[in-house]
């Protein structure tokens, strides 16, 4: 008998460091900022940690499942009908809420291209228009075109990062890092937890490792900790360069909303290091947007009972693209508030909330059991869930409840 032989584990790691590591890295600098290097360090630490418990929970729950079981399905078995119907519209939720926080990034960032290389100034929208249209373009010819530009768009990625370290580390002044303003660090922690939202990765490791859990769990470690590395030297390289007050400053770029690589360009000028801090923004951003688009047409398409042919459902595009459209144009700012409802509501819920849950039901009322188990018992999942309860309401008083 053959017996098929578990996935690569870097083929593992990549994929859970490249769930994470997306356009959300853009708004991580200017929001963690204000509050100074040090105390950012904490919360990435704090963020990190409690996505990859709840990361783990959910993990040994799909254990308990068949292979490659996703979350709708589990969340139906574990709260009936319920579960499913408040799950999928959390789903739906965060996939909007992501959309919208990319398109209005993608104007600012077109406008900047433009008037760069033609020397004049385009209004946002208009950037954020022709973005939309093309990215929809290629995600309506199909998946086999989004996984072609994608490679593309990720080599892109990796390049101008590693250019960026590489060229930036000369403008660092590690004065800059060392203050310290730490009433605002809370502020970072929903962009954090949706920087940090792998979860949707771990039924796809579980077929690829071959139910292999003990794999799995070592692949999960490994590539947030990837993601944490990449995370913390580009906090370096933006705080050590942007100042908090001025023009271009942190604290500006906070209350428009702008890009890290925003800040960078307008201090230091027209240099290779803003060029490809700009660089760094486009493919984030592109790579992020197809895949996010992708997956909400085909989320939308299940959802429906729309019929997969070779190209994708125009109509599905369509109420894909346009909602989030619609609200970029009429609020062209809202990247980081965007992020900030994805991670600090939707997100919290559905990678953090929600596995807790499951796995509270799933040991102590339904005695279900596997190989794996996390450490901890109850007060490992009352301190997680406390934690992203905080998270939740804070986000939720900041959203509803804060002055503009």
């Amino acid at each position: 008998m053959l017996i098929e032989k578990p996935g690569s584990y870097v083929g593992g790691l990549l994929l859970v460091g490249g769930s994470c590591i997306g356009a959300g890295m853009l708004a991580l600098p200017i929001l963690t900022g204000i509050a100074g290097f040090f105390p950012s360090f904490i919360m990435f630490i704090c963020a990190w940690a409690f996505m990859k418990v709840t990361a783990l929970l959910l993990l040994e729950v799909s254990g308990w499942f068949k292979q490659g079981a996703n979350i709708t399905t589990i969340a139906e078995h574990m709260l009936g009908k319920f579960g499913k119907v408040l799950c999928g519209t959390i789903y739906l939720f965060l996939f909007y809420s992501l959309l919208i926080a990319y398109i209005s990034g993608s104007g600012s960032l077109g406008s900047t291209y433009f008037s760069v290389l033609f020397a004049s100034q385009i209004p946002a929208w208009s950037g954020s228009l022709v973005f939309a249209g093309l990215c929809g373009f290629v995600v309506y010819l199909g998946t086999q075109h989004v996984d072609y530009w994608n490679r593309v768009l990720m080599f892109g990625k990796i390049f101008t990062y590693l250019a960026l370290v590489f060229l930036g580390a000369r403008y660092v002044q590690f004065d800059k890092l060392m203050r310290s303003d730490p009433q605002y660090a809370l502020f970072s922690l929903p962009v954090l937890i949706v920087s940090f939202g792998y979860h949707n990765m771990i039924p796809t490791l579980m077929s690829y490792m071959k139910g292999n859990i003990k794999r799995v769990r070592s692949v999960l470690f490994s590539g947030s900790l990837f993601a944490l590395v990449i995370y913390l030297i580009w906090e370096v390289i933006v705080l050590g360069i942007v100042p908090v007050e001025g023009e271009w400053g942190l604290a500006k770029s906070l209350t428009l909303g702008r890009q890290a690589s925003d800040a960078i360009a307008g201090i230091l000028g027209v240099s290779w290091v803003s060029t490809f801090a700009e660089g760094l923004a486009f493919f984030s951003l592109l790579t992020s947007f197809l895949a996010q688009t992708l997956a909400l047409v085909h989320f939308l398409t299940d959802a429906l009972k729309v019929q997969r042919k070779k190209h994708e459902n125009l109509s599905i595009c369509f109420l894909t693209l346009f909602p989030p459209l619609f609200f970029s144009l009429l609020y062209p700012h809202l990247f980081i508030k965007a992020l900030n409802f994805a991670g600090g509501i939707c997100a919290v819920v559905l990678f953090g909330i929600l596995p807790i849950t499951l796995a509270w039901i799933g040991r102590y009322y339904k005695k279900q059991t596997s190989s794996y188990r996390v450490f901890g018992g109850k007060p490992l999942l009352i301190i997680a869930m406390l934690f992203a309860f905080f998270i939740f309401f804070f986000q939720l008083s900041q959203t509803f409840f804060s002055h503009p």
